[in-house]
């Protein structure tokens, strides 16, 4: 089969080559692969990032696909159904997964790190981790559904628990971003999106952002979006991994406030400790999605109250997957999403 390979951890490109074709292990299903996601995390892996298997290393982990085989002891399952691939599949036996916390799985795998992802023709996958697709969805854009829209909610609904009424400040308007506006106005938040990219912002209002603010400078934002929320956001989201950034969302959440922590980033936050002490800050982290969220996620998307097609804005075939790497490093004008095609 064709892929799209890692060679190296000095490599700052994928090499699109022929490699064997999985074969589904006992409980697995083999997926053919309609589309995979380009995400900021495969972007790290190629700055130098170190996956967990060493490379050569197939990478990608936003995968929608067909069920093209069932290997052994799988059952309730044909070959042709449409199915999601969670990026990451937690071992279902430890401490944290009893307590429905898989995300903090410590044995956790994740495609395109600790094994062979969906930047290919075909990937194997626990059937117990596959989740149908209603017809009603488009295949290939449901792809990023695995992470950009399930990220998010979990950081919503789980992490932040934010309710009706409430105001939400999402700081970054990229794809996961977007997505964050959307789930917080599905749970009857409101919502203002901060970005410094106009078109983001356009975006943003287009998906159902009650307000938008540029943040440029960053002073001023944070004063509008406490005069925009009454004083203070009920809780405020950094999807972009600065942090300066998230220095910024503590100063415009209101005392007693929630500052979730989506994005990545290697480098260490300096946040006022007065400020989250006195005004009874919490901060939180929020990683991935929990496996028993996902068909909720599939169910708000499907209900069109988390929408594909502003979403979805580049289309690469496997054979351009730099390209399409590169315009996403450069934080292309127009792009929020792209996804990669066998």
């Amino acid at each position: 089969m064709k892929a799209a390979v890692l060679e190296s951890k000095d490599a700052h490109e994928l090499q699109v080559k022929e490699v064997p074709t999985p074969a589904p292990g006992e409980g697995e299903l083999l997926i053919k692969v309609a589309a995979c996601g380009l995400c900021r995390t495969d972007l790290h892996y190629l700055h130098g990032l170190p996956t967990f298997k060493a490379p050569p290393i197939v990478l990608g982990h936003e995968v929608s696909g067909k069920v093209a085989g069932l290997g052994g002891h799988v059952e309730g399952w044909k070959e042709g159904e449409a199915v999601l691939l969670p990026p990451v599949i937690p071992c279902g036996a430890c401490e944290y997964c009893w307590k429905g916390r898989g995300t903090l799985c410590l044995k956790q795998r994740m495609l395109g790190n600790h094994t062979d992802g969906g930047f290919a023709e075909f990937v194997a996958i626990p059937a117990a981790a596959t989740f149908r697709l209603p017809s009603s969805l488009p295949l290939e854009a449901a792809s990023i559904v695995s992470d950009a829209v399930s990220t998010p909610y979990h950081a919503v609904v789980n992490r932040a628990q934010l309710k009706a009424g409430e105001w939400a400040a999402v700081f970054g308007c990229g794809g996961v971003g977007l997505s964050a506006v959307q789930v917080a106005k599905a749970v009857g938040a409101r919502v203002v999106a901060v970005d410094i990219a106009p078109w983001k912002l356009e975006t943003a209002s287009a998906l159902g952002a009650d307000a938008v603010v540029d943040s440029r400078d960053p002073k001023a934002a944070a004063k509008e979006i406490r005069k925009i929320t009454g004083g203070g956001a009920d809780a405020a989201f950094e999807v972009i991994g600065n942090p300066e950034v998230l220095d910024l969302a503590t100063q415009v959440v209101k005392w007693g406030g929630r500052v979730i922590v989506v994005g990545y980033s290697e480098k260490p936050a300096l946040l006022q400790a007065g400020r989250i002490m006195f005004r009874e800050l919490e901060i939180k982290g929020s990683l991935g999605c929990g496996l028993q969220d996902f068909p909720r996620v599939i169910d708000l998307v499907a209900q069109g109250k988390v929408r594909l097609d502003k979403m979805v804005t580049h289309r690469f075939a496997l054979d351009e997957i730099n390209e399409g790497f590169q315009m996403l490093d450069k934080g292309a004008e127009g792009l929020v999403r792209a996804i990669a095609i066998p």
